[in-house]
């Protein structure tokens, strides 16, 4: 559905700050270098707390961080060729999470009932996903496609975010170009249109206007000289819960966000950006280049905005009744989506719920981590005044 771009006064309800996530989606949790054959880590995903590891034939599994026994951190335990040891006791699970040898038990004395979460668990583009949901419906939901990630000549960018915020501050941040303002005295863009504005039951699009100027600009091959202003248009797309942007065939954007808790988010970026070299001499410079570009460009914008994010955050979380001023539709649009997203898996929730099935009690209880608000029919609509 279209939607007009017309940059007007609109009253912003803070009720998308309580918005818990859809789990019913793949979530990057790490970077899968970072976890070796035989090591075990911590990773959070909305308050859930798993426990993620590379058994001896390095394959990844994901199990609730929660021994079954007496709730001590598995990620404190150790890999026992496929199986994950408590450190406590010394139960031992296997990649489903079931109880399949205690130590101290007599040979062939029956293993009680014990069982720990399993979470369907994935490793593509070089990083971890996990789908913190319902299992049985987690092959319905796809990854991000990356296309430039198998494809030479493009400059490969990995990025790791943190914020102290909540993860809808960071996703209105991310669809916000009206921001270059901060980014001023970092070469940055300016002079923002948004020129065309979509919205689908999974997605919100933004094609804005921007225009370029500087050393950086002339790296990256968007001007010939770094006093030559260019002007290009940018598609920004919120296919939730992740990102991605194109800057017409010059450089591309996919972030993974990874909602922490009410007030922390963690983001993993891969920038794509076509060089003009040899593929030969890029291949050969690849490694400084990234560390050049991580350092002493992207960090510095990210610091910028982390900044922002943050503050964002401390005053809604000193004052949560605040009135706010929104005037980019966008933005009112990615707030629509998540609270949508939200309010499809409480209420999908409830219904199964109360048809008997259990399963998912604790993924909803983690969900609603703060009282939810009440979100009527008029609000969800980005022509009124109080559109979200």
């Amino acid at each position: 559905m279209e939607l007009a771009t017309t940059l007007k006064s609109q009253a912003v309800r803070s009720g998308v700050r309580q918005a818990g996530i859809n789990p019913n989606h793949w979530y990057a949790v790490g970077w899968a270098k970072q976890i070796s054959v035989g090591q075990v880590i911590q990773v959070v995903i909305w308050q859930q707390a798993i426990a993620v590891y590379r058994d001896a034939n390095g394959t990844l599994h994901a199990l609730e961080d929660a021994c079954p026994h007496k709730g001590v951190e598995l990620h404190r335990g150790k890999v026992q060729g496929q199986h994950l040891v408590c450190r406590y006791h010394g139960w031992e699970f296997n990649a489903s999470g079931q109880c399949v040898s205690i130590p101290y038990l007599l040979e062939g004395q029956k293993l009680p009932c014990a069982q720990a979460r399993s979470y369907p668990i994935q490793e593509k583009y070089g990083l971890i996903w996990v789908f913190p949901g319902e299992a049985a419906i987690a092959v319905d939901h796809e990854l991000p496609v990356m296309k430039e990630y198998a494809e030479s000549g493009w400059l490969q960018v990995p990025i790791s975010g943190h914020f102290q915020a909540h993860f809808s501050i960071c996703n209105e941040n991310s669809m916000d170009v009206f921001h270059g303002f901060l980014h001023e005295n970092l070469q940055g863009w300016f002079n923002p249109r948004l020129l065309k504005l979509s919205e689908t039951d999974h997605a919100v699009q933004a094609e804005y206007q921007v225009s370029y100027k500087g050393r950086m600009a002339k790296f990256l091959g968007l001007s010939e000289r770094a006093d030559q202003v260019t002007t290009l248009p940018i598609t920004v797309e919120y296919r939730y819960p992740h990102y991605q942007s194109n800057l017409q065939g010059i450089s591309a954007l996919y972030l993974m966000r990874l909602p922490v808790s009410p007030v922390e988010s963690r983001s993993f970026a891969l920038f794509f950006f076509r060089i003009r070299l040899p593929q030969w001499l890029l291949k050969g410079l690849e490694p400084l280049l990234q560390v050049l570009l991580e350092r002493f460009v992207l960090m510095k914008f990210l610091s910028q905005d982390i900044e922002m994010m943050e503050s964002e955050q401390r005053q809604y979380s000193a004052s949560p009744q605040r009135r706010y001023v929104e005037i980019n539709p966008a933005i009112i649009a990615v707030q629509r989506l998540i609270v949508r997203q939200f309010e499809r898996f409480t209420q999908s929730s409830s219904q199964t719920n109360m048809n008997g099935h259990k399963e998912l009690d604790s993924v909803v209880s983690r969900s609603v981590a703060v009282p939810q608000h009440s979100f009527a029919p008029d609000e969800q609509r980005s022509d009124r005044p109080d559109s979200v």
